[in-house]
Formats: structure tokens, C-alpha cells, sequence
């Protein structure tokens, strides 16, 4: 009989497992998620301490998106800026909290990769102890490598994602990702220091069994939204009720219903026309992760991966998750009755 200690996959193992699979790989993106994964350990050690250190609380800054800075905002971001920039693997990197992309110092090479994240999802509910994130959206460069990246190179849609994934940090500390190769979860030993491989090939319900939505906005929805709401709660003859479950974190939400099954809804409504969530650092590399999951992400009339991004910090509408509930939200938010 085998030890237990011969299943046991570090995320390092599994990166690069996988790069064998592709004997062209230069190791650059399997370095990169590694990185990635290096400053996830070091924002979780610090959020574990956030009720014994001065870390809780607003840093008396507002950023780019008109929000109040937290003070594990202003350090998740420095983290992830210090882990990816110094590396010589990208040429920029974006962030929810800074105003323009951020270029790799001259001194370390201007690599191939860009990444966009947002670096702490749900920040405000970090004095209340909730489950809060990390999300990250990787990008091979447009511009020619070895030249500063430029905001083109941000500009992208979904569907040219190499890599995106998330950090969840909970009662577990969890970081899912993909390659558009599978959906793969790992989760941190503390003991160890490492993330493990808990979570292989994750597949989310065709039909899911919750809904995950904000209804205090119910007055600024349009119509049709009202509607769609109304159908998941059961109260549309012929349609089976789900269980309403909102944490108010997104990755949280997003997390469980990938999981379990069920679709999570940001609309736009009166007071953001255009919608709330960022397109780059949230809706995409989400978007990629649940379709690679056997799901679907819209903004209501059109896939998420396939919108052309105009602004780095564009916002959109979003529905996600599993995929049957989230055509029926297609095809009643963009007018047609199901």
C-alpha cells in the first residue's frame, strides 16, 4: 500500500507536470503562477493576523475606482506588484487599486506576460471577517518582447487568456486556476507552507442550486431583471426555486456556487448603468475559469470572453456560473422571454 505522502501534489509539482505536456513550453508561465502563488502565502500570513496586528481598517486613501483603500488593499497590492515586477517574466502589470499599468523597472527586462488582478476582492468586509480574495488574469504581450508593455498590451479580451485564477481566503486558504486546460484547486497547508492539490478537474452543475445576488438593489433594476430574480425564486410556474446564498464577497460567491452549482448576478441597475464589476481583474478571469468548468459568464446579452475591452478599468454587468441558469438570465435580461 502506498503512504498517504505519495498523493500528496504541491501546486510547484503539478505547474510543472503540466509543462511537460507541452515540450515548446519555456517555463516563463509555470514560473509565473508560481510567483503568483508565492505572494498569495504572504497576503494570507498577513490576513490571518488581521485581528491581533494594526493591519484592519481604511489607509485614508481612495483609489482609481473612487473607493476607500484598506490598509491589506494598499499591502496586497505592493505584494503582488514586488512579486511579479522584479522578475523579468512581465512587462507591466495592472491593478483595480492603481490608475495606469505599472512597467516592469527597466534594470529587470521587460518580459512576455502581462497580469491584471484585483488584489484583495471583498476588502470591505475585512474588519467583519469574511471570506475575501485574490483574482488574477494573465495575458501573453501584443507588443514586441524585450520593448516596454504598453496599455494595448491590457487591452485584451477574455478569449486570449493564457492563465487566470483566484485566491480564497477562508476558513482554508484555496488558489484555483486554469490554463484553459481544466479547472484545478489547491489548498495551503500552513504546516507545510505549501498549497496542495485538493480540488483536480473541478466541473461545475450543468443547473445549479442557488442564486447569489444583492436584492436590496431590486428597486434600480431594470425589468426584466426583477423578473429573472423572481423565476429563481421559484415564483414563475414551472421553473424549480433555488436557494438564495449572498456573501457580498464575490470570489466567496463565485467560490460556492462552482463548487455546489448556481449562478451569481451583479446587474447593472440605475445607479451604474454600465455595471459594477471590472471587466480585467474580475468578470474575465472568472469568466475563464467557469467556462473551463463546464459553466458560463455573461453580461447578460453577450459572453463575458468575448467583450473588447475599451479602458482598463471598464466596468460591466455579470451573471456566472452554472451554465443553464445563466442562459436563461441571457435570454430574459436581453429582452427574450423564456
Amino acid at each position: 500500500m502506498k503512504s498517504p505522502l505519495s498523493r500528496v501534489i504541491t501546486i510547484e509539482r503539478f505547474i510543472l507536470d503540466q509543462q511537460e505536456l507541452h515540450p515548446e513550453a519555456t517555463g516563463d508561465l509555470s514560473n509565473l503562477l508560481y510567483d503568483i502563488a508565492l505572494a498569495a502565502k504572504i497576503i494570507n500570513s498577513h490576513i490571518r493576523m488581521a485581528g491581533l496586528a494594526d493591519i484592519l481598517g481604511s489607509a485614508g486613501l481612495i483609489n482609481v475606482q473612487g473607493e476607500v483603500v484598506q490598509k491589506l488593499d494598499a499591502f496586497a497590492n505592493a505584494t503582488m506588484k514586488h512579486a511579479l515586477l522584479h522578475t523579468g517574466r512581465v512587462c507591466l502589470v495592472g491593478s483595480e487599486e492603481d490608475e495606469h499599468p505599472v512597467p516592469t523597472p527597466p534594470e529587470y527586462g521587460s518580459g512576455k506576460y502581462v497580469v491584471l488582478y484585483d488584489p484583495l476582492d471583498g476588502s470591505a468586509n475585512i474588519d467583519v471577517n469574511v471570506s475575501i480574495g485574490t483574482i488574477f488574469s494573465v495575458h501573453k504581450r501584443l507588443s514586441p518582447e524585450g520593448t516596454p508593455g504598453t496599455l494595448a498590451d491590457c487591452l485584451q479580451n477574455g478569449r486570449t487568456q493564457v492563465a487566470a485564477g483566484y485566491v480564497l481566503y477562508g476558513s482554508s486558504t484555496m488558489m484555483v486556476y486554469s490554463t484553459a486546460q481544466g479547472v484545478h484547486g489547491f489548498t495551503y497547508d500552513p504546516n507545510i507552507g505549501e498549497f496542495l492539490l485538493s480540488h483536480p478537474n473541478i466541473t461545475t452543475p450543468r443547473v445549479g442550486r442557488y442564486y447569489s445576488v444583492n436584492e436590496s438593489h431590486f428597486p434600480g433594476w431594470a425589468p426584466e431583471v426583477q423578473a429573472l430574480v423572481k423565476k429563481y425564486k421559484g415564483f414563475d410556474g414551472g421553473y424549480e426555486a433555488k436557494n438564495s446564498r449572498y456573501i457580498g464577497s464575490l470570489v466567496a460567491d463565485f467560490h460556492r456556487n462552482l463548487i455546489a452549482g448556481g449562478v451569481f448576478c451583479y446587474p447593472a441597475d440605475s445607479k451604474s448603468p454600465r455595471g459594477k464589476l471590472r471587466l480585467l481583474y474580475e468578470c474575465a478571469p472568472l469568466a475563464l475559469i467557469c467556462e473551463q468548468a463546464g459553466g458560463y459568464a455573461s453580461d447578460g446579452c453577450r459572453p463575458i470572453l468575448d467583450i473588447e475591452p475599451a479602458e482598463l478599468h471598464q466596468r460591466s454587468a455579470l451573471y456566472i456560473g452554472s451554465e443553464d441558469d445563466v442562459r436563461l438570465a441571457e435570454r430574459m435580461v436581453s429582452g427574450l422571454r423564456a
